[in-house]
């Protein structure tokens, strides 16, 4: 016979509550608005509920003698039980967040691309000269050929060779941002894709942002500086 909560409380016993499911136990506490921890066993919610019958005197004390008093240990189990649900609950939330961040930097890297894309093709024509992109008659499509392949493991190396492609093939500096962001990989991709238009638009700052991403800061040249000299001292 399937369980009637309004029959139990009509007439509530000991026998009756023993026979009971721990789903059906939780629904008697949740009705009297007994206070639990859901990662409690059958017995202990069960106790819970007849101290709270006996405390208002629905029925005698002498029932709390049945009861078999549940292991302090069970306290520690309980906790123990309750922090793993919540570290991984917390572990969920965390992966979800780093899927949000994710697609929000592949949807700002697709948008920055397509912007660049129209500036190349000299779309936008703004009224602020730095956005607004004219080519003058050079056709970027012809040179961006020539731009060497970005080095990651050698960054100033490919922004020295590529400066003097610049000056020898005597391309427009204000076109450079445009022609050497076509090869880039990797960690220069990502920053050269988190710059506003009007950065992405600068060489200077472009490479500035390039090299601080990979460490070429001043010190960074000084300790490469001290390891050559090591090196030439040694041999």
């Amino acid at each position: 016979m399937p369980f009637n909560l309004d029959k139990f409380v009509a007439s509530p016993s000991v026998e009756e509550l023993d026979s009971l499911k721990k789903s059906e136990i939780v629904k008697v506490a949740k009705h009297y608005g007994i206070e639990f921890q859901p990662l409690m066993g059958k017995d202990e919610i069960k106790r819970y509920v007849l101290e709270y019958l006996v405390d208002e005197s629905i029925l005698p004390s002498t029932v709390l003698e049945t009861i078999i008093t549940v292991p302090t240990d069970n306290t520690f189990e309980l906790k123990r039980l309750e922090m793993e649900m919540n570290k991984e609950v917390r572990l969920k939330e965390l992966e979800k967040e780093e899927r949000e961040m994710q697609m929000q930097r592949e949807e700002k890297a697709r948008e920055h691309e397509f912007r660049l894309k129209q500036l190349e093709l000299g779309v936008i024509k703004g009224s602020d000269p730095k956005i607004g992109l004219d080519t003058g008659g050079f056709d970027i499509s012809k040179h961006v050929k020539f731009v060497p392949k970005f080095q990651e493991n050698n960054v100033e190396k490919f922004f020295n060779h590529f400066e003097k492609l610049g000056e020898q093939l005597k391309w427009p500096r204000d076109k450079w941002s445009i022609l050497i962001q076509s090869n880039f990989t990797g960690k220069a991709q990502e920053v050269y894709s988190a710059l506003s238009i009007e950065d992405s638009m600068d060489y200077d700052k472009v490479k500035k942002a390039i090299l601080q991403a990979y460490e070429l800061v001043p010190e960074a040249y000084r300790q490469k500086f001290r390891k050559y000299r090591k090196a030439d001292t040694q041999t």
